[in-house]
């Protein structure tokens, strides 16, 4: 059964003059536990898509279930990440991590040692009384992570998260982010540039052309990959043939 549902999603950007078909007929599923990339060129509405599935956009026509309920009507907790961290400088990293549940006034003992066991899972236990500025991007990212999981959302949408950072960084954060996100069983739509990036973490890739944005084709990650850690998918022997596949239908004209 889906757990998200988009069907016959249309978005326009209106301005005083004129308007802007940004998604076209945009239809597919994520089941719950599943990761789905979207991946395409600038200005296919990836992020848009991201931002009707959040609630923080409503899309022109069509419908977005989340749990078999409009997405304006579910209660599920939605996490989103973004290609930067957005952690306030003058807050300590614990306090940064716990910004979600002081909004909500459900700052318990309980939510804080949660928050302390995220830190140490994703290496960072020794830094909760620290400041944003002091640590590099790679840790801040980490961060925002933990700050994202610690609402425990049903859903997580990740907009190039690892984008902005070195490429050893971003791959040992392909592999922390895989790892976590199967061991608490979380559904991920992640939205990138780097087919790569998308082979390595995805259940599904979905491509999109632009102009308006629509989906172009959806592939099947095979199952030997997905069962493997992100690093170790791009040695594995059936990589080179999707990259292929997913490349020449990005290439089309």
């Amino acid at each position: 059964m889906s757990f998200l549902t988009l069907e016959n999603v249309t978005h326009h950007y209106f301005n005083k003059n004129n308007y802007t078909k940004a998604l076209n007929d945009i239809s597919f599923t994520v089941k719950e536990g599943e990761f789905v990339s979207l991946l395409g060129p600038s200005g296919c509405g990836k992020s848009t898509i991201l931002s009707i599935v959040s609630g923080i956009m409503k899309h022109t026509s069509g419908k977005v279930l989340l749990d078999n309920k409009p997405i304006t009507e579910s209660e599920l907790a939605i996490g989103y990440m973004l290609q930067q961290d957005y952690l306030f400088p003058w807050k300590t990293i614990l306090d940064n991590v716990l910004i979600g549940p002081s909004i909500h006034h459900n700052v318990t003992q309980e939510v804080k040692e949660k928050a302390k066991e995220l830190l140490n899972e994703v290496g960072l236990s020794n830094v909760e009384h620290q400041y944003p500025p002091s640590l590099s991007g790679g840790m801040r990212q980490r961060v925002a992570l933990v700050r994202t999981l610690i609402t425990d959302p049903k859903i997580l949408l990740l907009d190039e998260p690892f984008s902005a950072l070195d490429y050893q960084t971003k791959l040992k954060l392909e592999d922390l982010v895989f790892k976590l996100l199967h061991a608490y069983q979380k559904t991920a739509i992640l939205v990138t540039h780097d087919i790569g990036e998308a082979i390595a973490m995805s259940d599904r890739i979905i491509v999109m052309s632009a102009n308006p944005g629509e989906i172009a084709k959806i592939f099947e990650v095979p199952i030997e990959l997905r069962n493997e850690m992100p690093f170790l998918v791009r040695r594995h022997p059936k990589y080179q043939s999707i990259f292929d596949k997913v490349w020449e239908e990005l290439n089309k004209k």
